[in-house]
């Protein structure tokens, strides 16, 4: 009987030496941390994401902590725009865009500063200048005051934002009236002066499409031979389940590197909603009527949607993957499904569903897909 309790106790011994055998390091790793986009992608892009006022000031710890696990990157998704950031002539706004910049030192992330030239969300009292040296005064004094600001603090600035036509030609916006074409190549100069060491970038959407790509190209080509810093060219992915086709972003990737520049996929969310018949880019000030065939799911996205829109998101993100070497950074415009400006634009009361994370701050279909496609790249590596 002795004998025998020995061996049980023996036997008991070896099991559990066996059972608290180390783990391999990566083991350890991945039980600890488990996969998030930022870890990821951390050897390919930038993982980032625009946030609103909330999420700056940190009012949700639940968000807060999301932002800083899966992200790092952010873009200001407003407040650095002039109507809030320089509402008046003499009078800069700068409580909010501090505290956003604070955040992004604090979590060590990349800063990308929206947008300093833009015909949009522009401050009232710059669209009522009529004399072309008060234009060029105020653009100079409002990118010297703010760039100035936070000069070595902000990577990356989205210059001049959506300048072009769906044709290519330049926009007729009051910068292009009252100061002509070189209005960009001015702001271009004024913010490598401000601060030589940010990022400078172009910013549209609808960069895909043939006629805007070509114009976009002729935009950058005539900045470098007046001399200006350009760095990149951002893509605003404000994309659908169909459309732009994957033959038509991989054309725009490869077309804008090959100008010396990066690309960036600034403003990335996926509808799944039907639009309008004749709606035309993300151009703020379009607005319609709605009716139920509008808004198709105005409380849960079904399944088969679910899935349609994680293929898609895997699709695209296997090209940005095979372009990595030329993409600077991926930006999601929001971190949530609830704080995209798509669930009433372009009509008021629609739900949509375009990002990763659901309204709970859960993770998609869509993420899992985006996640695994990385997986199993680094399986196919190590066969």
């Amino acid at each position: 009987m002795k004998n025998n309790r020995l061996f049980f106790t023996a036997a008991l011994l070896l099991l559990l030496t066996g059972s608290c055998k180390e783990k391999p390091k990566d083991q350890i790793t991945e039980d600890i941390h488990p996969a998030t986009l930022q870890e990821t992608f951390k050897n390919d892009f930038y993982i980032g994401a625009a946030i609103n006022v909330n999420q700056i000031k940190e009012t949700d710890s639940l968000m807060a902590g999301l932002l800083k696990k899966e992200f790092n990157s952010i873009t200001a998704e407003n407040m650095m725009k002039s109507m809030h950031i320089h509402p008046a002539k003499d009078s800069f706004n700068f409580e909010i865009p501090d505290k956003f910049v604070e955040l992004g030192q604090k979590n060590n992330m990349y800063i990308v500063g929206h947008t300093l030239v833009w015909h949009s969300q522009l401050s009232p009292w710059i669209e009522k200048i009529k004399d072309s040296t008060e234009m060029h005064h105020a653009i100079q004094s409002h990118i010297n005051t703010i760039v100035g600001r936070y000069k070595g603090k902000i990577n990356s600035w989205d210059v001049v934002n959506e300048a072009l036509n769906e044709d290519g030609t330049l926009r007729n916006s009051v910068f292009l009236e009252r100061l002509g074409e070189n209005y960009l190549t001015t702001a271009f100069k004024l913010t490598a002066e401000a601060d030589p060491d940010a990022e400078l970038y172009y910013n549209d959407y609808n960069m895909c499409q043939p006629a805007k790509r070509d114009g976009a190209v002729k935009l950058v080509k005539k900045l470098q031979e007046n001399g200006a810093k350009i760095n990149g060219v951002g893509i605003q992915g404000h994309w659908n389940l169909n459309s732009p086709s994957l033959e038509e972003i991989e054309k725009s990737i490869l077309a804008y590197s090959q100008l010396g520049v990066d690309v960036a996929i600034t403003e990335l969310d996926i509808t799944v909603l039907p639009s309008p018949w004749d709606l035309q880019g993300a151009d703020v000030n379009q607005n319609f009527e709605g009716n139920p065939k509008m808004n198709p799911y105005p409380d849960k996205l079904p399944d088969s949607i679910q899935d349609k829109l994680a293929k898609r998101y895997q699709d695209i993100f296997a090209l940005f993957l095979k372009h990595k070497d030329k993409i600077k950074r991926v930006t999601f415009w929001g971190v949530n499904d609830a704080q995209s400006w798509k669930n009433d634009w372009p009509i008021k009361g629609r739900t949509d569903f375009p990002l990763l994370f659901d309204r709970n701050l859960k993770p998609k279909e869509a993420y899992k897909a985006i996640i695994s496609l990385k997986e199993k790249n680094k399986e196919d590596s190590r066969q």
